[in-house]
């Protein structure tokens, strides 16, 4: 890990700490740099907006995909106070983000009230096992929204 890495996590670090002692939301900040730059930054907004996806993970990709005018972040790096969740993980992955890292393990936000144990035993489970009820619905042709992607001219491919 080099100087400026260190440098950034500490500003993710720092960003988590000033969001709770602003009331606005949880202990987590994230930065998103590219070519030594930052691009994009977020702490946790979920209570202060009313917000589930509100992570700093997650704003801060929204930051920088406006910062950048494009929903692919090829070439940058996300920063983030500790381990990124289920969620924000997939939204790193479908951002197309080159590496992470994390202060923070998830073992320390479960031991601070933020457990994500049970998303992580969820996913794998068929869906009759979830905890969630969930359920495919017969209808007619279900395929239709996938064969009109297939097929447009107008598709932009992520």
């Amino acid at each position: 890990m080099s100087k400026e890495d260190r440098e950034f996590i500490r500003e993710a670090v720092d960003m988590a700490a000033e969001n709770v002692k602003s009331g606005r939301g949880g202990p987590f900040g994230a930065l998103i740099v590219k070519d030594g730059k930052v691009i994009g930054r977020g702490v946790n907004r979920v209570t202060d907006i009313n917000d589930p996806t509100a992570h700093a993970e997650v704003m801060a990709i929204r930051d920088a995909c406006r910062h950048l005018d494009h929903f692919r972040l090829e070439g940058a790096v996300i920063y983030t106070s500790c381990e990124p969740c289920p969620m924000c993980l997939a939204a790193i992955y479908w951002a197309r983000i080159d590496k992470i890292f994390f202060a923070a393990q998830n073992a320390d936000a479960a031991k601070a009230g933020f457990d994500d144990s049970f998303i992580y035993k969820e996913i794998p489970l068929p869906l009759e096992k979830r905890a969630i009820p969930i359920k495919q619905v017969d209808c007619k042709d279900p395929l239709k929204p996938f064969t009109t992607w297939m097929n447009s001219e107008h598709k932009i491919t992520y």
